[in-house]
């Protein structure tokens, strides 16, 4: 369990790095949740999964970098990229070779810390991050100085702040996830459901670091329809940890079906992609605005009856539904409730 647990964590941080970097938004976050339940099932860290964990959480408090109203940590005044920043300082410790990528991250995000609460005119909050973030070493204290000369004037639009601004350590972090990316290029879940493919003649390739190119038409290419069946292989394989009465078993998270459905919802890309047809051949990606039937409605109530409030992609798997996501069944529900 705890091997088959650590291939699914490296797949989904894989995915979430991937998304991260073409600035996937809905896939990132959905990623997101499927790494985190990973994680959170973890009782202790293996430490050859520590760089894996910590890289996960540094992406996820980076993408929520500018929203200071969104807390990760017990203490109120750490905002998402001061959090982030512990994460960065775990993962260089496990680094064999601090390389100065690494350095220009460390600043970027020190910077940001200000900059992000200057925006907000947080003014005396920047005060106090900036009190936290340095110690009093020499080699920090030209930047000390710096950002403390910045906080006085009260401009978060000064020079400094502008060149080195929040897409240019999205940039940063982007050139650290194509190096780890790199580094990490033997995912086991990858490369036997690929070779799984490659069996079947159905013409596998490496689909790691490759966007998704849709044409003028709105059609996905035909990499997109590699995914579609190499996640169809993992998720027909991986079927054997539901179990009865709505429980997992054989599974080191022990909880319940619903993430398993998640699980689904997230590699079966259902939020953004329609049916195969009988062929197994033709997918769809249009996303065009269709108002509800009344069948739908009721499927929906259904649902809600069965699996209650909040379980959105266990319904959108159960239900008889055309075209539609687990976010569309919230906003209808939401809908349905003022109409109540």
């Amino acid at each position: 369990e705890a091997v088959a647990a650590e291939w699914m964590l490296e797949f989904a941080c894989s995915c979430l790095c991937r998304h991260f970097a073409e600035q996937s938004g809905a896939e990132f976050w959905r990623w997101r949740d499927v790494a985190q339940a990973l994680i959170n099932g973890l009782s202790q860290i293996p430490p050859y999964q520590k760089k894996t964990v910590y890289l996960c959480q540094l992406l996820i408090r980076i993408a929520q970098g500018k929203n200071l109203a969104l807390q990760f940590e017990n203490d109120q005044r750490i905002s998402p990229l001061e959090s982030a920043l512990s994460f960065w300082t775990l993962l260089e410790k496990e680094e064999i070779k601090l390389e100065k990528l690494h350095e220009e991250i460390r600043r970027l995000i020190q910077i940001q810390i200000v900059a992000v609460h200057m925006e907000n005119r947080y003014f005396k909050e920047a005060a106090e991050v900036l009190e936290r973030l340095f110690t009093d070493s020499e080699s920090d204290k030209p930047l000390r100085v710096k950002l403390a000369t910045v906080i006085k004037t009260k401009d978060p639009y000064v020079p400094l702040l502008q060149s080195f601004n929040f897409g240019l350590l999205i940039s940063k972090i982007k050139s650290y996830i194509e190096l780890f990316m790199k580094e990490n290029e033997t995912n086991f879940l990858i490369q036997e459901a690929t070779k799984h493919v490659v069996s079947k003649g159905l013409g596998a390739t490496v689909l790691q670091n490759r966007p998704v190119e849709v044409n003028e038409n709105g059609k996905s290419d035909f990499e997109t329809k590699q995914r579609f069946v190499l996640s169809l292989i993992l998720l027909r394989d991986c079927t054997f940890l539901s179990g009865v009465n709505g429980k997992m078993q054989n599974c080191c998270l022990a909880v319940d079906l619903s993430l398993f459905w998640i699980s689904i919802n997230c590699l079966l890309g259902l939020n953004n992609m329609q049916n195969v047809g009988k062929t197994g051949d033709s997918l769809t990606c249009s996303r065009k605005r269709q108002r509800w039937t009344h069948k739908e409605d009721l499927e929906l109530k259904l649902g809600v009856r069965e699996f209650g409030v909040g379980n959105w992609a266990k319904i959108l798997v159960q239900g008889n539904f055309n075209n539609r996501t687990s976010v569309m069944l919230k906003d209808r529900w939401r809908t349905l409730s003022k109409l109540k």
